[in-house]
């Protein structure tokens, strides 16, 4: 008789009403994460050793980009200039703004066994890599049976 009144599987159902209201409405992060539209864009990744960062961000100066760590929460910050003129300028006249220009701010949690005292980032080609290295003690090891 369930399976009659719910033909799907209702627990997914609600999940995908939460990513399309999320998507709808640019409501704050669940676990999966922000929905698209946040910049700069990111990658994350990682392999046994690190976690790998990428935030997609061209036509910025590295300078101008903040890098923080503060109790495993990874804060990401700058200010993307427009490059449109002025809007007081009466004679000029913008027909397409697509690009995000203003202020950004991303954060990330990162898992506990990373170790805040490696940390790497690079700037090339409009792509900042953030490696971070996990910590020895927490790597898998292999012990000898004696």
């Amino acid at each position: 008789m369930y399976r009659s009144l719910f033909p799907r599987d209702l627990f997914a159902e609600v999940d995908r009403l939460q990513r399309e209201m999320q998507q709808a409405f640019d409501l704050s992060p669940s676990i999966r994460g922000l929905g698209r539209g946040g910049f700069p864009a990111l990658n994350v990744g990682g392999t046994p050793q690190t976690v790998e960062i990428y935030a997609f961000a061209p036509g910025l100066d590295p300078a101008t980009l903040d890098v923080q760590l503060d109790r495993g929460l990874l804060t990401l910050a700058g200010e993307r200039t427009s490059a449109l003129p002025s809007q007081g300028d009466s004679k000029s006249t913008v027909h397409i703004n697509e690009r995000f220009a203003g202020k950004f701010r991303r954060l990330l949690t990162l898992p506990e066994d990373a170790d805040p005292e490696a940390i790497k980032a690079d700037y090339r080609d409009g792509i900042l890599h953030i490696t971070v290295q996990r910590r020895a003690s927490a790597q898998p090891r292999r012990i000898t049976i004696q």
